[in-house]
C-alpha cells in the first residue's frame, strides 16, 4: 500500500513538475537523460519561458502542499550550497492555507482540555484569526479571569500527511543519491532528517509552550523583548494557549513610521535582542521572520519587540559559544589565522586542514568585504560565504550554526529595512568585547570556582580516604628506602620528587577539604573569605601540580 500510495504522490508531483517547466530537472538525471526530447513536448514550456528558475521552483512546491512549502522553506536557510538565485525565491515561501472547519476546532481545544468550551472560555471566535499548514489560531477570552488569549490548534491528521510526505522526501534523496552525481556532496538524506527533526518540533505544541516560557523568563523585566504568557491549564500537545498581544508589525514600516517609533533605536535593538539569546542565554528563536515579530507602541524611542510563535528555537553549547564569539572578534580585527585556528580547534574543519591555506582562503574572502564603507557590510553574507569557503576544506554541516546564520540573515535583513544605514558591526563588537571579558580572565575563573565550588564540596568526604591512599604510599616508599643504596642516582632523585609531590598531594586535599567546608559556612567575614580563596586558589594549584608531576613520574 505505502508504495501505491507513494506512486500516486509522485504522479501528482510529476505533473506539476511539468507544469512548470521542472521537468527538464528530472531528466538532467543521467538516469533520464536519453528521455530529453521528451521536454520539447511539454504544453507549458513556452509559458514557464518567462520565468527564473527560482520562481519555477517556487511555484511547484506552494502547489506540491505545506510540507514541502516547508522544506522549501529549510532549503532557503541553507545558502552554504544552494544558489542564491533559488534561495532568495524559496525565502519568498508563504505558508498560507485554508482554514479548516472552526467548530472542528472548537471539538479538539475541548478534547484537549476535557470539558466544554464554555468551561473554559467565556469567548471563544469560530473564526480563525490565522491559519497555517500545521495549526491555526483562535482568539478566546479565558473565563475564570477574561484574560484575552489565542488559541493554536494543530490540523487534524497532519500527523498522517507529514508522515506520507516525509517518506517520500526519503525515497526522493535515494534516489538522488542514487542517479545524481552531485547529491552526495549535498547529503539529501541528512537534509531530510533535519527537516523532520525541526518539523515534528513545530507538532509538538507542548514543546513551543516550554520555548516560549523559557524565553519570557530569560527576557523577563526586559524592555528589549516581551515574550507572551502561557497558561499551562489549557495547553497540551495539540493545543497552545498564550496571552493574546497587540502590536505593530515589524514589516509595516509606514505604520510604525505613523506612530512615531525610532527606526533606528529599533534597528539596534533587533540585533541587541539577537546577541543577548546568543551570547547570554545559549537559547534563540530561530524563525525570526516577519511575520513572527510585533512592536509595541508603549515606548516610542526605545521599542520594545513583542515575540510570537516559538516551534524553531536554536540553542548554542558552551563550546560553540566561545568559538562563535573568539571567530566574530577574530573577524573584526581581521585576524585570519586566528579565524583559521578556532575552526580546527572546534573540529568545524578537520584536524588535518593545511592552516596557511585555509587562512588564505578566508582572507580572499573577507579582504574585499571590509574595504567597503560598514554599514554596507552584510554580517550574514560574510557568515555565509566562510561557511562556503570552510566547505572547501571539508567542514562538516553544523545543524546549530544553519539555524544561526539563518537567523542572522532574517535580523540583519529586518534591521536594514527599518533604518538602511544600519551598522551592525557597531552594535554588536562590544557586545562581544563584553561577553569575552566575562567568560575569559581571572575574574571569569574565580566566578566558575564560586559556581562549582558547591559540588566540589559534595566531594570533601571523598578527601579523606585520598589522604589515606597517600600515606599508604609514603609507608610503602618508606620499605623501599632501604633498597635506596641499590638505586641508581636518578632513580634515587626520582622517588624523592614522588616522595615529595605525594606529600604535596596530601596537604592540598586537606587545604582543598578545610575551604570547601569554610566558604559553606554561612557567617565568613569578607577578610576571612579572601584568606579562603588565597588559601584555596594555592591549594588548588598544589593538588594539580602533585597530580601532574606525579604523572609524570610514573
Amino acid at each position: 500500500m505505502k508504495a501505491i500510495s507513494h506512486l500516486i504522490r509522485l504522479m501528482q508531483i510529476s505533473f506539476i513538475l511539468f507544469r512548470y517547466n521542472l521537468d527538464e530537472l528530472v531528466y538532467s538525471l543521467d538516469l533520464f537523460r536519453p528521455l530529453r526530447f521528451f521536454v520539447w513536448l511539454n504544453p507549458y514550456r513556452k509559458f514557464s519561458r518567462k520565468l527564473s528558475r527560482g520562481e519555477r521552483i517556487r511555484l511547484a512546491l506552494e502547489d506540491l502542499g505545506p510540507i514541502f512549502v516547508k522544506f522549501g522553506q529549510a532549503l532557503s536557510t541553507r545558502r552554504d550550497f544552494m544558489p542564491i538565485d533559488i534561495a532568495d525565491e524559496l525565502a519568498k515561501l508563504q505558508d498560507r492555507v485554508p482554514p479548516f472547519s472552526g467548530e472542528e476546532a472548537k471539538s479538539i481545544v475541548e478534547i484537549c482540555i476535557k470539558k466544554p468550551i464554555v468551561e473554559g472560555f467565556s469567548e471563544f471566535d469560530i473564526n480563525p484569526l490565522a491559519s497555517a499548514s500545521i495549526a491555526q489560531v483562535h482568539t478566546a477570552k479565558l473565563l475564570t479571569t477574561g484574560q484575552e488569549v489565542v488559541v493554536k490548534v494543530l490540523r487534524p491528521g497532519i500527523y498522517k500527511k507529514i508522515n506520507r510526505d516525509i517518506a517520500l522526501l526519503y525515497a526522493l534523496a535515494d534516489l538522488a543519491l542514487r542517479y545524481w552525481g552531485p547529491a552526495k556532496q549535498l547529503r539529501p538524506r541528512e537534509i531530510v532528517a533535519e527537516f523532520e527533526a525541526c518539523l515534528k518540533d513545530e507538532l509538538d505544541l507542548l514543546r513551543e509552550g516550554a520555548n516560549a516560557s523559557q524565553l519570557r523568563r530569560n527576557f523577563s523585566n526586559s524592555d528589549l523583548l516581551y515574550i507572551p504568557e502561557v497558561y499551562w491549564p489549557y495547553t497540551s500537545h495539540k493545543v497552545l494557549v498564550m496571552e493574546r498581544i497587540y502590536g505593530i508589525s515589524i514589516s509595516d514600516i509606514s505604520a510604525l513610521k505613523k506612530q512615531g517609533i525610532n527606526l533606528k533605536k529599533l534597528a539596534e535593538r533587533g540585533v541587541e535582542i539577537f546577541f543577548t539569546q546568543v551570547f547570554r542565554d545559549c537559547f534563540f528563536h530561530a524563525d525570526m521572520h516577519p511575520g513572527n515579530i510585533f512592536v509595541s507602541t508603549k515606548n516610542k524611542e526605545n521599542p520594545q519587540y513583542l515575540g510570537v510563535d516559538f516551534g524553531i528555537m536554536g540553542s548554542l553549547s558552551p563550546e560553540d559559544q566561545r568559538y562563535l564569539a573568539e571567530n566574530l572578534m577574530a573577524f573584526f580585527n581581521r585576524d585570519y589565522r586566528r579565524v583559521a585556528q578556532l575552526h580546527i580547534e572546534s573540529g568545524w574543519v578537520a584536524e588535518n586542514t593545511r592552516i596557511n591555506e585555509f587562512e588564505a582562503a578566508i582572507r580572499t574572502v573577507c579582504e574585499p568585504i571590509f574595504e567597503r564603507p560598514l554599514k554596507e557590510i552584510s554580517f550574514g553574507q560574510l557568515l555565509l560565504r566562510l561557511f562556503q569557503t570552510a566547505r572547501r576544506f571539508n567542514m562538516e554541516v553544523q545543524p546549530q550554526l544553519v539555524l544561526l546564520q539563518k537567523t542572522l540573515f532574517n535580523v540583519e535583513g529586518l534591521g536594514r529595512q527599518l533604518y538602511p544605514d544600519l551598522d551592525l558591526w557597531s552594535t554588536a563588537k562590544p557586545f562581544l568585547e563584553h561577553w569575552l571579558r566575562k567568560q575569559i580572565g581571572p575574574r571569569a575563573f574565580i566566578r566558575k570556582i564560586r559556581e562549582y565550588a558547591p559540588y566540589w564540596a559534595e566531594k570533601v568526604p571523598e578527601i579523606p580516604d585520598l589522604i589515606y591512599q597517600v600515606m599508604l604510599e609514603l609507608r610503602h616508599l618508606k620499605k623501599q628506602s632501604k633498597c635506596l643504596s641499590c638505586l641508581s642516582k636518578k632513580e634515587k632523585e626520582q622517588t624523592s620528587k614522588k616522595s615529595f609531590w605525594l606529600i604535596g598531594l596530601g596537604i592540598a586535599s586537606a587545604c582543598l577539604a578545610w575551604v570547601l567546608l569554610n566558604l559553606s559556612a554561612k557567617n565568613v567575614t569578607h577578610l576571612a573569605s579572601l584568606y579562603l580563596w588565597i588559601l584555596g586558589l594555592g591549594g588548588f594549584g598544589l593538588f594539580f601540580g602533585a597530580i601532574i608531576n606525579l604523572r609524570k613520574l610514573n
